[in-house]
């Protein structure tokens, strides 16, 4: 699997793709145990455990709030959403949850929510400034909504492997900036 692979609104996954290496995270889920939530692409979950015990040695307290999320997951989410007037869920097939590559997290003071305060918590800072640290980058920065299509989610880290997450990090580039500069980036899929 490469971890630099574009999923969003121009590049879309089949309604058949499932990562080949799905494991449960070994990570604190706002969910129970052997839920879909709770699985992520083997490396992914890997380094998000790291990275949560990271967090827990500075007493700093993460929770998993969404990892993998299959196609017909997110066909009823977004349905549920167009219902509600809401275009803040991504179609199906276009959310990055697919590929088992991403992860939503949030904290207690938040009651676990996905909010944009999640920034200024204590646990958001934390996040920000370690995740590039364990190979994941903040997916849907500030500022960048015009080349992502996707609005600012402190909350939503996406795994890239650590050499990637500390580039784009440094650069402040997002992943569709980073795919924009390769030769032929459709060999990168």
């Amino acid at each position: 699997m490469s971890y630099t692979l574009l999923v969003n609104k121009s590049h879309t996954l089949s309604s058949s793709y499932v990562p080949p290496y799905l494991t449960e995270a070994r990570i604190p889920f706002h969910d129970p145990a052997h839920h879909e939530k709770t699985l992520m692409e083997k490396a992914a979950a890997k380094s998000a455990a790291k990275l949560f015990h990271r967090a827990a040695a500075e007493n700093v307290t993460l929770m998993g709030i969404s990892g993998y999320r299959s196609y017909r997951r997110q066909e009823a989410l977004y349905r549920n959403a167009l219902q509600r007037g809401s275009t803040a869920v991504a179609p199906p097939g276009t959310s990055e949850h697919q590929t088992g590559l991403a992860l939503d997290i949030s904290c207690a003071s938040l009651n676990f929510e996905l909010e944009e305060s999640f920034a200024a918590t204590k646990e958001g800072k934390w996040l920000k400034s370690n995740a590039p640290l364990y190979g994941f980058i903040l997916r849907y920065p500030r500022r960048k909504e015009h080349i992502t299509g996707y609005p600012w989610e402190p909350w939503h880290i996406r795994f890239v492997g650590k050499t990637l997450s500390l580039y784009l990090s440094l650069t402040g580039l997002t992943l569709e900036e980073y795919h924009d500069m390769l030769p032929d980036s459709s060999q990168i899929r």
